[in-house]
């Protein structure tokens, strides 16, 4: 569960800092942090799921 919330906080900062970057609204920065946040989560929610299936 760790992995997931901190792999979405992550893509979320990213996502921020990206539409920054770009000279984005913050409008943008939100939108942006919200589908790097998402994606990164499913990242997160994939690699959980391999780490419990080695692990245990």
């Amino acid at each position: 569960m760790v992995v997931v919330v901190g792999m979405a906080i992550l893509g979320a900062i990213l996502g921020a800092l990206t539409a920054r970057k770009r000279n984005g609204t913050g409008a943008d920065m939100a939108q942006y942090a919200a589908g790097y946040g998402i994606a990164f989560g499913l990242i997160g929610l994939i690699l959980s799921l391999i780490l419990v299936r080695f692990v245990v």
